[in-house]
């Protein structure tokens, strides 16, 4: 492992303090924290990449559709202009457009680089990359590989790193980025196994630590992912966040059993010829999108049941049922067979025979850390922000599709231009006071005499949150989340960590808590000062879409939340991003 290690005694503590060297550490190891330390091992750059969770379960796997890039292998007309066209005009013109075009300009690379590496894509008959339809895409541009695609691209970029002896350390919770006079010079934090403190000494830093999306009661995002570390550790350095108001809500997760809510049941239910229905039997998707109906989009399928459940026409768990049961037996197990053996395991539910009760959950967090178009770079000398961390290519509405390219994209450019930061570097500053800082604030977790637990207010903020800033909000709700999370902050400060012999995922919970309230506030926030309706954002004061508007809220603890407006759209894709758009679903899969 190409890093220097020492212990030292820690006063006060039991355990010595471990010390890590690399020149640029990776936070997170899901498909963006993995490409990027790929291309800094293949620039021959000493590269450290740290996480929370095994490498081989990250967020990345949970992907199923697909990965796009303009490749014309279906559809020859298609270009990476059409590609960011169609990215913007999705975005609710809320992207930023120079890191549309980077993204959609460089996505055929990515492609090549992962068939390079032994992605099994899945194949036309004269052997070229297949590509299909995805929901708001004008032509056929989506590659996959079955409906594994993140899983194969996760294991594409495992085997690529062992193969360069890329060091990973999946049991590395971090807490704190270290910072002197506004450069970075390392990262804080503990091993979860046994607890043992870790100072890392890095002249640059990637976050690559995801979303936040876990703070809402039902998500997709699995327990103790998506937690809103990115947020804490970026805004904590001198980092802002953007767009934090902006989470794409998926029309179906389920709501039991309960530490499984949220899991998600595929939109390809909807696709065979699923149908929603409220608990009064009715078929509602006829009020809100009578010529797509269940085929309409992610956002409006989703604001669809959020109203039938706000009305009181939902379950009396607060949910709505969709029915695949009225198809072929068949069609389902070789169709949805994903889908059939999930509610098996979980619910012991038959879905050729019974409805599935589910409701909107929260599933991707288009916002994130304020990022260059150029390279990514934070603003904070040394540290880069890649993947679900970083904000500016979805806006308001995501593309399907476009969160895997965006990770090899990104991945790449941010990698190259690391190494090139560290190697023009003469000299580093390494400040002991901001080293006592994080170790302080570990300390007092595990020998205070607080008497707060940190899943008991992780449970309140989800609820707080779901009630005052999910799919519709209003300004009085968002500001009665906010004296809630005022209070809630109050007990924050209670919290003590009791690690046991079982390892220290007490104290990893308490430091979740703490990226979950600044995430939280970020997002309630942003979500007042954007008095609009725009693609997922759905205000019922404001239902309008507003031309002032178009830009992002970009925030930090200090100054709160500040309107920034968007550059205009280049003339290499402009035209084709104001052109009309065809909205059919024939011959498409759904969003």
């Amino acid at each position: 492992m190409n890093t220097i290690a020492a212990t030292t005694d820690t006063p006060g503590s039991t355990r010595p303090e471990r010390l890590l060297s690399t020149s640029v550490l990776v936070i997170g190891t899901g498909g963006a924290g993995l490409r990027a330390s790929i291309e800094l091992a293949e620039r021959g750059v000493q590269v450290l990449a740290v996480g929370k969770r095994r490498a081989h379960d990250a967020h990345t796997t949970l992907a199923a559709g697909g990965i796009n890039a303009a490749l014309g292998t279906v559809d020859p007309e298609d270009s990476w202009q059409q590609h960011a066209a169609d990215t913007l005009r999705e975005s609710y013109f809320l992207a930023d457009p120079a890191i549309v075009e980077v993204v959609t300009r460089g996505a055929a690379q990515g492609i090549e680089e992962l068939e390079r590496w032994g992605m099994p894509f899945a194949r036309e008959d004269d052997g070229r990359i297949s590509q299909r339809f995805f929901g708001a895409h004008k032509y056929r541009r989506t590659c996959y590989a079955g409906d594994y695609t993140g899983l194969e691209i996760q294991r594409t970029l495992m085997r690529r790193a062992a193969e360069l002896r890329v060091p990973i350390v999946d049991t590395i919770y971090i807490t704190r980025l270290l910072v002197s006079d506004g450069r970075i010079f390392g990262a804080y934090g503990f091993d979860i196994v046994d607890g043992t403190p870790v100072v890392i000494h890095a002249d640059a830093v990637i976050l690559a630590a995801g979303g936040h999306t876990r703070i809402w009661r039902n998500t997709s995002s699995r327990r103790d992912e998506n937690t809103g570390d990115s947020f804490r550790l970026a805004a904590l350095a001198g980092a802002r966040i953007r767009d934090a108001e902006l989470v794409q809500f998926h029309p179906s997760g389920i709501l039991e059993p309960a530490e499984a809510a949220g899991t998600l049941v595929s939109e390809a239910a909807r696709g065979e010829g699923g149908i929603l229905r409220n608990a009064l039997g009715e078929r509602y998707m006829e009020k809100y999108d009578p010529e797509r109906m269940e085929l309409s989009t992610r956002d409006r399928v989703a604001l669809a049941s959020y109203t039938e459940i706000a009305e009181g026409r939902g379950t009396t768990n607060g949910g709505v049922f969709l029915d695949v049961s009225h198809l072929p037996r068949e069609q389902i197990l070789s169709k949805l067979p994903r889908v059939y053996r999930t509610l098996i395991d979980l619910q012991m539910l038959d879905i050729t025979e019974q409805p599935i009760e589910i409701a909107p959950t929260a599933h991707y967090s288009m916002g994130g850390v304020w990022v260059r178009p150029e390279d990514h770079g934070t603003g904070v000398d040394g540290l880069y922000a890649i993947g679900e961390a970083s904000s500016g290519l979805h806006g308001a509405n995501r593309l399907g599709g476009n969160s895997l390219i965006e990770l090899l994209v990104y991945g790449r450019i941010t990698g190259t231009d690391a190494a090139e930061y560290v190697t023009g570097l003469t000299e580093i500053t390494r400040d002991p006071t901001a080293v006592a800082e994080a170790r302080a604030e570990m300390r007092a977790l595990l020998t205070g005499d607080g008497t707060e637990s940190p899943r008991r207010l992780q449970r309140a903020l989800r609820d707080l949150m779901t009630e005052h800033a999910g799919v519709v909000r209003s300004e009085a709700g968002l500001r009665e989340g906010l004296e809630k999370l005022d209070a809630l902050e109050e007990r924050v400060a209670k919290v003590t960590a009791h690690p046991d012999i079982a390892g220290f995922d007490d104290l990893a919970h308490a430091f979740d808590l703490f990226g979950s309230m600044l995430a939280a506030r970020a997002t309630l926030e942003c979500a007042v000062e954007r008095r609009e309706t725009r693609g997922c954002h759905n205000r019922s004061d404001f239902p309008e879409q507003s031309d002032e508007l178009r830009g992002n809220f970009v925030w930090s603890p200090s100054a709160g939340a500040v309107f920034e407006p968007l550059p205009e759209v280049p003339e290499s894709f402009r035209a084709l991003a104001y052109a009309d758009a065809d909205d059919s679903v024939e011959g498409k899969l759904v969003e």
